[in-house]
């Protein structure tokens, strides 16, 4: 059986704001059935509505705290990052031992996470970062990062939304017409064309940016306007269809491209990101002050560094009357069916990782190889190196 002799442990996410958990009864359940012992803290599933009950109906063992967890697992489960753990005066890192298995999301090329994967590394890990699943026809039911941004970009509107000083549909009254909002949505991968089709049914005038001509027809088939931003195609796509890193040169000339549509918006949606790597910075401070008073910026990207310079990872904050918005959870605010989706990709990305009752880090594998992060004692995801200047 896939997992014989193997305890697989489901620590509660201790991430402000974090509601998610990386596996369900439903994940639990198959997971036992191939032959795991499966480890839950109590109370892990609270946040998203599954009950300890069901978890223990399902064949897991439960545990009063994390450390247990931790102590006892071959492989840790995970839904973020490894984080200080205020409960226990310890950083899940600490909490961890040499040669235990983390899969997760770990954001490894984002500058904040530099010195966590750093220490990761050094305590000799084997960690896999979910973000770095290629998006390939085999790993589609294992691509977390899809399935999280399809909530991202929906909830990121709402967020934006609610924040707004005005209206987001025309409005009629008896003094007057209101107009409709404008929103930008910037990179159309899953969560901005999500943003594009949320933001098109509450009303809003919705203009959509992307390098890449097939999101640009994806946007437009959703009802956007397209923003051309003047970047040859040969430069903008990657292999399987992502966005390209461009130069700095490019760069400069697609902030350029964007800076009349921006003073112009009331809601900025900020989606583009090159996978494994660090986002590109396409709003400058400039670009912000520009906008008008009582707007909203939902930098979505933020996870990999963020795609407006002004963003601050976690925080909301308002510039200049400008919200800037960077929830590094937004999926975790929509829980029951983010986890629902969660815990199926990495139950699948695990069953995948195992074979036989043995971790199995085929490296000709392409989705194990470029979503491995460490191993050794040595970091080797390539997008953190390169951000590392290493």
């Amino acid at each position: 059986m896939k997992f014989q002799g193997l305890t697989l442990g489901v620590p509660t996410e201790i991430m402000p704001g974090e509601r998610r958990v990386a596996a369900i009864p439903e994940t639990v359940k198959k997971m036992v059935a191939e032959g795991a012992k499966v480890i839950v803290e109590k109370g892990a599933g609270d946040g998203s509505y599954f009950a300890d009950a069901d978890y223990q109906a399902a064949g897991a063992v439960l545990v009063d705290k994390a450390q247990a967890v931790y102590d006892q697992s071959d492989i840790i489960l995970k839904v973020k990052e490894p984080l200080m753990n205020n409960n226990t005066g310890k950083h899940e890192i600490e909490m961890m031992k040499k040669g235990q298995v983390l899969v997760t999301f770990i954001h490894p090329a984002s500058p904040v996470n530099h010195e966590m994967v750093k220490a990761m590394s050094a305590k000799g890990i084997v960690a896999f970062t979910l973000d770095g699943v290629p998006r390939i026809s085999r790993a589609q039911n294992m691509d977390a990062l899809t399935s999280m941004s399809t909530v991202a970009g929906y909830k990121a509107v709402l967020l934006a939304a609610n924040r707004l000083s005005k209206f987001m549909p025309m409005v009629g009254t008896a003094v007057g017409m209101i107009k409709p909002a404008n929103v930008l949505v910037i990179g159309t991968g899953v969560a901005g064309l999500q943003a594009v089709a949320t933001a098109k049914r509450m009303g809003a005038v919705v203009t959509a940016a992307d390098i890449r001509p097939a999101a640009r027809e994806q946007a437009q088939s959703l009802g956007a306007k397209i923003l051309d931003l003047g970047i040859p195609d040969e430069l903008a796509v990657a292999e399987g269809g992502y966005a390209n890193r461009l130069s700095d040169e490019w760069l400069v000339k697609e902030r350029e491209a964007l800076k009349a549509a921006v003073a112009d918006s009331d809601i900025l949606v900020l989606t583009a990101l090159i996978p494994g790597k660090i986002a590109p910075i396409l709003i400058t401070e400039d670009m912000v002050k520009s906008m008008r008073p009582g707007s909203a910026i939902v930098d979505v990207s933020i996870d990999q560094g963020g795609n407006c310079e002004m963003t601050d990872p976690g925080k909301v904050f308002e510039l200049g009357g400008i919200n800037i918005d960077g929830t590094k959870n937004i999926p975790g605010m929509m829980p029951t069916s983010s986890t629902w989706m969660f815990s199926h990709n990495i139950y699948n990305y695990v069953a995948n990782l195992c074979q036989d009752g043995k971790v199995n880090i085929n490296l000709e594998d392409e989705i194990l190889a470029q979503s491995l992060v460490c191993k050794d004692c040595k970091l080797v995801h390539a997008g953190t190196l390169e951000a590392m200047n290493m």
